[in-house]
């Protein structure tokens, strides 16, 4: 199978780009060049450097060689908002067979209600396919606008509901969109397992969180796993016209995580939950979250035959030795969240 893949050079996307190519397919990654992501010497490269974050203008300039490559099935990493969907849906119809659409579990309503744009009670869980998305478009847009030469502009325009809207809405090119969770893993420049680890490595005894977030529900999943999900989802036919939520079967608490951390970086401390109201200001989170963010994740299973190859236990061990590797450029000042920790440890916590 032929297919081409928008930006796969970074974390996720260069994942289901060695998937891809692992299961013997011929993979092109158009990009603007910056970031080649360790890719396999077959992967094919198409650079254009002037398609960029949120900016897709110069697209239609490369049809041509876009379709001498004649993708069965192009997979976008990147598509931020309505903008990018179209140019992408109207670039590659009548040149591929199928889009696939990566997307967010941020379209949920849930997710609107998690952060205060939504009102009303909390939405049932699991999230499935068919619950409720927001009703309050582009959520990262700020107030007022940022400036068209803001680095950042692109988070104004950015919607994934949009992208499925459009994705979903053209009979001559058939798509599939798939909801990813929070993603970890090697290559993850968001260093979601930092916070917890960095604690850890500085040899702390415990981790003292809030009652309301160490109860708190977040689905994960890893990324060789979602690289996994991705090839199914490019590779087999029955995702045409499907949306597809990809995260793992349990989503643990965030104490939970915590202590799956631990596990995997061999700390022998404990987490200490204390009650929100009893929390000192420096390792308060905001109090407990209203709605835990719980995706269902059966239907890809059941359709497509989708199980993780990794375990959660080795892929938390991956990772961390990852993140010891790979120690991000800017780390906060931990002094005071330590000393409100030492307070309460001293106090009988």
């Amino acid at each position: 199978m032929r297919v081409l893949v928008l930006g796969g050079t970074r974390f996720i996307g260069a994942a289901a780009v060695r998937r891809l190519a692992a299961l013997g397919h011929l993979v092109t990654v158009l990009h603007r060049g910056n970031t080649p992501g360790g890719l396999p010497a077959e992967v094919q490269h198409l650079h254009a450097p002037d398609v960029t974050l949120g900016d897709r203008r110069a697209l239609p300039g490369y049809a041509r060689r876009l379709g001498s490559i004649q993708p069965d099935v192009v997979l976008d990493m990147v598509p931020l908002g309505e903008a990018d969907a179209r140019a992408a849906v109207d670039v590659f119809r009548g040149l591929a067979g199928r889009l696939v659409a990566v997307g967010s579990q941020d379209v949920f309503r849930a997710y609107g209600l998690l952060h205060g744009n939504e009102t009303g009670p909390p939405d049932p869980l699991p999230l499935t396919e068919d619950s409720p998305l927001r009703s309050k478009l582009y959520p990262y847009r700020a107030d007022p606008p940022r400036a068209a030469d803001d680095p950042g502009r692109w988070a104004d325009d950015y919607d994934k509901i949009l992208v499925e809207r459009v994705v979903q809405g053209d009979p001559e090119l058939p798509g599939t969109v798939l909801r990813l969770p929070a993603v970890y893993g090697p290559g993850d420049y968001q260093h979601r397992l930092q916070p917890h680890l960095r604690r850890m490595d500085d040899g702390r005894p415990a981790i003292v969180m809030g009652g309301g977030e160490a109860a708190w529900r977040w689905t994960r999943a890893y990324v060789e796993n979602v690289a996994e999900a991705i090839a199914l989802a490019v590779t087999d036919e029955r995702a045409v016209g499907r949306i597809y939520n990809v995260a793992e079967t349990q989503a643990l608490s965030t104490r939970e995580w915590v202590e799956a951390i631990g596990a995997a970086a061999g700390w022998s401390g404990r987490v200490v939950v204390v009650p929100d109201e009893q929390l000192p200001e420096a390792l308060s989170s905001g109090g407990a979250p209203a709605q835990d963010l719980v995706a269902d994740s059966s239907r890809i299973r059941a359709e497509l035959g989708f199980a993780e190859p990794v375990a959660r236990e080795e892929a938390l061990v991956r990772t961390v030795a990852w993140e010891r590797a790979n120690l991000p450029a800017n780390v906060p000042d931990l002094a005071e969240v330590y000393a409100a920790e030492d307070t309460l440890l001293a106090a009988g916590w």
